[in-house]
């Protein structure tokens, strides 16, 4: 059987293109699909490792460009931060991963597909899902999901066999991408505990302060400048990875998410999102900037729709689509600078500018003076409509008052035993 592989270079991953050679007697072929995190170095080992372990060839797919064009450019336009805090690092490029590998496996004529998900984790949900709408035909074979052996045994199944075994990282669990960096186990199984400090990666010991100026071009970040940044690259994949490095030395973007798993469990991560941390912050507040109260109050509600959506591997919904349609229509004027000071960690959006400002076409300013050609009295009868259903809720009371007619009481629910 020729089976292709999901393959991260993690133990179980690697666990399993030893086990399906040797136990199962299947051709293997690792595919590595990069959607960042990963240094050149890394890539060069990952693939050694797959080819050690019994993999007949190793793949490797640079998917930064497409992971951004079609998933975090939506995140940033639709302010995506679950639990208002995570923006989804990694969780993201999940869908896509999956649709690579079953893109691949047609191409290469395999028989079955193969992933590294347990069974105790959002990503086993997030690849089945993808592969059920894409690949309804496609044959999966999940055996760390399916057969729960312990990282313990499969630790000690590759070195009695004397095969290479991935470094165990510690206690923690590190997954790294374009869009942040999670870590997971150790204390992050308590819902109390802080991460120690020397388990943090990308902003370890990180200090120091510095202001940059954000541009973006309809909703998408192209470049910026600032004291002590330096960015030569060309994009918003290379700005988005300048912006872990040369932020997370500072310190930026750690945090803690505690929220609802697709299993309907509580699950609780650290990550370390720089970029997404700099860019969401100046994002949302260009759009103050740029955009009606209406429309940003439903791009609110709808981002949060978005978010919970992907999160739950419904990437390739239709409905997905539609959103994006609309998050679309809304970015057409979100272009513009934004002023951004880090500091002691924190993310603090100084300005913003933008030609489509809507500030700027009004002479009004707050506090001061009202706009030019309004009328005191204008707002005095806005005042006294916005105020009228409160006004009659509050006279029906006094006067069923007067009457000694009270409002009936909710009854207590009878108690089942």
């Amino acid at each position: 059987m020729k089976i292709l592989l999901a393959y991260s270079g993690g133990l179980d991953t690697s666990y399993l293109v030893a086990w399906l050679t040797r136990e199962q007697r299947a051709e293997v072929t690792t595919l590595a699909v990069d959607c960042g995190g990963w240094s050149s170095a890394e890539k060069q080992a990952i693939r050694e490792r797959a080819l050690a372990l019994g993999a007949v060839e190793h793949k490797l797919i640079d998917a930064r460009a497409e992971l951004f064009d079609r998933v975090l450019r939506w995140l940033i336009a639709a302010n995506v931060r679950r639990g208002e805090v995570y923006p989804l690092s990694v969780g993201a490029e999940r869908g896509l991963q999956a649709e690579i590998l079953a893109r691949e496996a047609k191409l290469g004529g395999f028989d079955a597909v193969s992933h590294g998900c347990t069974a105790a984790g959002n990503d086993q949900v997030r690849f089945e899902a993808a592969l059920a709408t894409i690949a309804p035909s496609l044959t999966v074979i999940a055996p760390v999901r399916d057969l729960a052996p312990s990282r313990d045994d499969q630790r000690a199944w590759l070195a009695e066999r004397k095969l290479p075994v991935p470094p165990a990282g510690g206690k923690y669990s590190v997954n790294a991408g374009l869009w942040g960096l999670t870590i997971g186990g150790g204390s992050m199984h308590t819902s109390s505990e802080p991460l120690p400090e020397d388990a943090w990666a990308w902003t370890k010991g990180g200090s120091g302060g510095a202001t940059l100026e954000v541009e973006f071009e309809a909703g998408v970040p192209q470049r910026y400048s600032g004291d002590g940044f330096v960015f030569r690259g060309k994009g918003p994949v290379e700005l988005i990875e300048s912006l872990n490095l040369q932020a997370g030395k500072l310190g930026v973007g750690r945090g803690y998410h505690l929220g609802d798993t697709v299993l309907g469990i509580k699950g609780r991560i650290a990550f370390e999102a720089p970029a997404a941390e700099i860019l969401l912050c100046a994002h949302r507040e260009l759009e103050k900037l740029v955009l009606t109260e209406e429309q940003r109050f439903w791009k609110d509600h709808l981002g949060d729709v978005y978010g919970r959506r992907v999160h739950q591997g419904l990437f390739h919904d239709p409905f997905q689509r539609n959103l994006e349609a609309f998050f679309a229509s809304t970015q057409e004027r979100v272009s513009g600078r934004a002023r951004v000071k880090l500091a002691g960690q924190s993310v603090l959006v100084e300005g913003v500018s933008s030609p489509f400002s809507m500030m700027d076409a009004s002479d009004a300013r707050y506090g001061e003076r009202a706009a030019s050609g309004s009328s005191p009295q204008a707002a005095l009868g806005l005042a006294r409509m916005l105020a009228e259903p409160a006004k009659l809720y509050r006279r029906a009371g006094e006067r069923s008052a007067r009457t000694g007619q009270a409002p009936a009481q909710p009854q207590p629910l009878p108690i089942t035993r």
